[in-house]
């Protein structure tokens, strides 16, 4: 039997549509703010800040994209500290990568920790890698949501994690231990991948390496998770790190590339930035 199609459009319809009521609640309080920055033209990047903004303001956030041409470390700095200042905004995403020549480090510790909404800050990896998470990346906090949608219970389960990334491979790798995961993270610079990812019962692809993942990797009735996401030069198309031509007949549930986590990531940054609206609304 062909795996079971993880649709995470559905999913994140369902969140975004149960912000929004939330956000219809507070009638007599500014809406939640989010302000995305960027810097530079990378195609890829505009067209998922645009994504954001588009599912923020669908939800009756107050949303702002930043697009800065250009940008000195010095010029980017400030325009992160007004936003810290600024009491309408409640998220802070500064969108990567950035240019060569900024240090991102720098940047991302200039947003304070509770308006760091994309998990990034050392404050909030340090509270995530204690076990006691505050803000946590969106992507891996989307991949989460996924399993419990599916009622997929990472318990007792052996979880590998192809990829040791700061915004997804490391931080979904402490999030799968907190939930009781056996966890195996996995890199390139691992022998014998194959025989790694075979073990795994929840097997999570985080490379951008496109097709990585094929059939020989995947253990039968395995759930496969595909978070890379590459365009095809020759066809155009997006697609993911795994070959799900060959993987869909073996595992028991996988998430596409288009639709799988991608659009997860955007309803989880949304749901942070309602949290720290929350927050920021009943501080003194």
């Amino acid at each position: 039997m062909p795996a079971r199609l993880i649709d995470g459009r559905a999913h994140a319809r369902a969140i975004r549509a149960q912000l929004q009521a939330a956000v219809a609640s507070h009638r007599n309080q500014r809406p939640p703010g989010i302000t995305v920055i960027q810097v530079g033209d990378d195609t890829a990047s505009t067209i998922y800040v645009r994504g954001k903004h588009k599912a923020a303001e669908e939800a009756g956030f107050s949303s702002a994209i930043e697009h800065l041409q250009h940008s000195t470390q010095e010029n980017l700095n400030s325009r992160i500290d007004r936003l810290a200042a600024d009491p309408a905004v409640d998220g802070i995403l500064l969108q990567m990568p950035l240019p060569k020549g900024l240090d991102p480090d720098q940047a991302l510790e200039r947003i304070p920790p509770h308006k760091d909404v994309d998990g990034l800050h050392p404050y909030n990896a340090g509270r995530l890698a204690q076990g006691n998470p505050t803000f946590v990346p969106a992507t891996p906090l989307g991949v989460l949501e996924l399993l419990r949608r599916e009622g997929i219970d990472p318990t007792g389960k052996h979880a590998v994690v192809v990829g040791r990334s700061r915004l997804v491979g490391r931080p979904l790798a402490l999030l799968l231990l907190q939930n009781h995961a056996t966890v195996t993270v996995a890199h390139s610079q691992s022998a014998d991948l194959a025989a790694i990812t075979r073990s795994a019962d929840i097997l999570v692809a985080a490379t951008g390496r496109a097709g990585l993942i094929t059939a020989d990797y995947v253990r039968p009735g395995a759930v496969v998770i595909d978070v890379g996401i590459t365009r095809d030069p020759a066809t155009n198309k997006l697609i993911g790190d795994v070959d799900r031509a060959s993987v869909e007949p073996i595992a028991s549930a996988l998430t596409p590339v288009p639709g799988g986590v991608g659009p997860m990531t955007i309803a989880m940054l949304l749901v942070n930035t309602y949290r720290a609206y929350r927050q920021h609304l009943s501080a003194p």
